[in-house]
């Protein structure tokens, strides 16, 4: 998957001329835990069913046009591979910022979990 991809899919909304913004968060293997732990590579698990409610609760946010999310569940990953692309768009910055922070947040403490493999 391309982050461009899920930007396109967006854009070929029919009411994209209402989006002032799109907001990307590209997540990536880092080489540390964040405990500071040398890491090898991880790999993500995602609850399906918890994500499809956490993007309908957002989707719902004022101003917020749509979300779209990818994430690269049941591999092994190495340091550097990506992880998890998120695109929200939306009205103005300050709902397209705090929605996908909020998304984000959410998709991280209650969708994924992961499993470190350290050096």
């Amino acid at each position: 998957m391309k982050l461009q991809t899920l930007i396109d899919t967006i854009k070929s909304r029919p009411d994209y001329d209402h989006a002032g913004m799109i907001l990307a968060h590209n997540g990536v293997v880092r080489g540390t835990s964040r405990g500071g732990r040398s890491v090898s590579g991880l790999k993500v698990a995602v609850d399906h069913g918890k994500l499809s409610a956490v993007l309908e609760k957002n989707r719902r946010s004022p101003g917020i046009l749509d979300i779209q999310v990818w994430i690269n569940e049941n591999k092994d990953l190495s340091v550097g591979d990506d992880v998890m692309f998120l695109v929200v768009a939306g009205d103005i910055r300050e709902h397209v910022i705090s929605t996908l922070e909020k998304t984000l947040n959410e998709i991280k403490s209650t969708v994924t979990s992961k499993t470190e493999f350290f050096n």
